[in-house]
């Protein structure tokens, strides 16, 4: 279909929940969301609120304001490192299937971005209908609904991501909410967490998230009564 995604649309993500609820009714739910995927799941949780068939979630190296992340990757050692290259992988993603866009979307004007922020510009802010750029970022932004998230969720991040700066992490208002627990580390760039001289196996993330997840599974029910 002439359709892609995004990070502030959430219906495939709705749609696969309710599908896996459906045929494990009683089973504990749990999600966990990586960068992007972290961004939509928390966008989905904002959304929903405590409606939700999720029991816990967990997302890492989360970007949680839109607007920073993209001037974080326009500095130009970032630029050089990632924001072109990663534009260029967006633009070869849609350029395969370009037949099915040119109705609606200036196919050569997306191809001539030079950033990830021209790319959402000429192509996704218009793909999902949004008036400007601005109105897609500003509803990308997870840390404008964390507020309104209604079950526990572990978010950990790391504060030398450069695709999310520590000053744009929302610490005061994951505080105002009890079911956030926000794991700020000094070190481990975006989904690294490696440690060691020489990592191996497991990382910091991985032993974080199966204590999580075995924590929720096993004492999820506790956290009701506090």
């Amino acid at each position: 279909t002439p359709r892609t995604y995004c990070c502030a649309n959430t219906e495939d993500l709705e749609t696969v929940i309710h599908h896996v609820h459906s045929l494990f009714p009683s089973a504990p739910f749990l999600a966990a969301g990586v960068s992007m995927g972290g961004m939509l799941l928390l966008n989905y949780l904002g959304k929903t609120g405590p409606k939700t068939p999720l029991k816990a979630a967990a997302t890492f190296s989360v970007g949680w304001n839109t607007f920073a992340c993209a001037e974080s990757l326009e500095k130009p050692l970032n630029w050089l490192l990632f924001n072109y290259y990663l534009t260029t992988c967006l633009q070869s993603s849609v350029n395969k299937h370009r037949h099915m866009f040119v109705k609606q979307i200036d196919m050569d004007h997306v191809m001539k971005a030079k950033s990830i922020r021209e790319f959402d510009k000429r192509f996704t802010s218009v793909m999902f209908g949004y008036r400007t750029i601005d109105d897609y970022y500003t509803d990308a932004s997870p840390n404008l609904r964390l507020k309104s998230v209604g079950i526990p969720v572990l978010c950990l991040n790391s504060v030398d991501d450069v695709f999310s700066p520590s000053h744009a992490i929302p610490i005061e208002t994951a505080k105002q909410n009890p079911n956030v627990a926000l794991v700020l580390t000094s070190h481990g760039g975006h989904i690294g967490f490696l440690e060691g001289l020489w990592p191996r196996q497991s990382t910091y993330m991985d032993r974080v998230f199966k204590q999580f997840v075995q924590a929720m599974i096993e004492h999820g029910h506790e956290l009701s009564t506090i």
